[in-house]
């Protein structure tokens, strides 16, 4: 099963904790799917939202295909995402609490389909970066060290 990535949204690691993941499919249009496997979307400022009883990703941007025509896609539009109704409902009401949301984390293709990989995200506060930024400067200072004593 090949699994290409097409983008990662590192940005939501740094800003969210993520509580849970789920994988999504997205409707697409033609001019969409191609200008995805050519590498050219981002999803660093996308977020899903649940309306009426389905789950919208909006603001992911595809860019438009240049060998595309007349009916070429726009770039943000909003596109459903595909669940079944139990993850539908499931995260809808998970993501009615306060301070939780629907962030993509990784946009890829799998069989040759488009998927999305959301998270159950709570927001970090400022001091909750800090220290996952020292804790991540502290690891890489233990394996500098470990790295050091192995070569001796």
């Amino acid at each position: 099963m090949a699994i290409k990535t097409i983008t990662l949204n590192r940005k939501a690691y740094h800003d969210y904790e993520i509580l849970a993941t789920v994988e999504a499919g997205i409707v697409l249009t033609g001019t969409e799917i191609k200008s995805i496997r050519d590498g050219k979307a981002s999803i660093r400022e996308a977020y899903a939202h649940p309306q009426n009883g389905e789950l919208w990703l909006f603001n992911a941007h595809i860019a438009q295909y240049t060998a595309g025509n007349r009916y070429n896609h726009q770039p943000t539009r909003p596109r459903k995402l595909l669940l079944h109704r139990r993850e539908i409902d499931e995260l809808s009401a998970k993501a009615q609490q306060k301070g939780l949301t629907l962030v993509p984390l990784k946009l890829y293709i799998k069989k040759g389909i488009a998927k999305v990989e959301l998270g159950l995200a709570q927001g970090k506060k400022l001091h909750d970066k800090r220290e996952s930024i020292a804790r991540r400067e502290a690891d890489r200072e233990m394996e500098r060290a470990m790295k050091l004593a192995r070569n001796r």
